[in-house]
């Protein structure tokens, strides 16, 4: 898969040049005009790095950068600050912006392609995640479940899927059912900080499938907190005549047009509480069929697990 870098500068002929350049690495490359432009690809291209001008209309660079760290799924998202010649303090600000790396025009290209290499090799080294949400993947989760086994933790694992996605994205396009699933994931994270402990962790598996590790007396407060931010969320994720009529027109596995109701969340909770969990895999399985029993009941739901064995 290609590295995407977002070049976002107000000057067409900078951005031909850093065309030029990063096209010797075959680089994919999204141009930016201005500052509200460049939050916008962030938001909707998932760029792997970004080549950011200080000085741009609508939003300079720092406001762009200061922006973009201050959102929890793309803090991670490492920007080059490009600054004008002896600048200085354009240099400070953007670093104090948040700003990975700084260059400064006229720029060698070399140098840059060896800055942005190593940009990368860093950011990959230091975080596995979902390229989309940015949050830790399956090495990652299975890592902390593991460890959490090990050190015989009391836990409580959250297996999250949403329902009637697909439908939704047959319907908004795969950008809209992006949206949703960052939305869902920053969800998760606020609640989790808001009402977990400070190791709480969350992760995203992958599609629309999310999952959170609590401590067991914490986790019927967190699902209920999720299911009803997420509830709240869900209409604003429709046009006025979907969100007025409470439901899509969509098709089923048959092909057969039928009304399909609006986006909801399913989660299934396992713990160690009343039962002794040696394996990851064990987790896995239980939450699986625990999040199929919650996907059949009516809305989002939640289900804990409360077997003794």
């Amino acid at each position: 898969m290609s590295i995407k870098i977002l070049v976002a500068d107000d000057d067409p002929d900078i951005r031909d040049i850093l065309k030029i350049t990063l096209s010797e690495e075959n680089y994919e490359i999204i141009e930016a005009a201005d500052g509200e432009e460049a939050v916008r690809a962030i938001q909707t291209k998932s760029p792997d790095l970004v080549l950011l001008d200080y000085r741009m209309p609508k939003k300079d660079g720092r406001e762009v950068c200061r922006l973009i760290k201050k959102d929890i799924l793309l803090s991670h998202l490492p920007i080059i600050m490009v600054t004008g010649s002896g600048e200085v303090n354009d240099k400070v600000d953007g670093i104090d912006a948040g700003a990975d790396d700084y260059v400064v025009k006229p720029f060698e290209p070399k140098e840059l392609l060896a800055r942005i290499r190593m940009i990368i090799r860093r950011t990959k080294r230091d975080l596995e995640a979902n390229p989309l949400t940015r949050l830790p993947g399956n090495v990652s989760i299975m890592n902390e479940l593991s460890k959490r086994l090990e050190n015989k933790s009391p836990l409580a694992v959250g297996y999250i899927d949403l329902d009637k996605f697909k439908a939704y994205n047959d319907k908004y396009g795969f950008e809209h059912g992006d949206e949703v699933i960052r939305e869902t994931a920053r969800i998760l994270i606020r609640t989790a900080k808001e009402l977990g402990n400070h190791d709480d962790f969350v992760g995203h598996i992958g599609g629309d499938d999310f999952v959170f590790i609590t401590a067991p007396n914490l986790a019927d407060a967190i699902c209920k907190k999720i299911i009803a931010e997420f509830e709240l969320t869900a209409p604003s994720f429709y046009n006025e005549m979907d969100k007025k009529n409470g439901y899509i027109m969509g098709k089923d596995r048959k092909g057969v047009e039928q009304k399909i109701p609006l986006l909801s969340i399913s989660i299934g909770v396992v713990t160690n509480e009343h039962r002794r969990i040696d394996h990851v895999a064990q987790i896995g399985e239980i939450g699986a069929e625990l999040k199929s029993y919650a996907k059949s009941l009516e809305r989002s739901n939640y289900i804990k697990d409360k077997r003794v064995i």
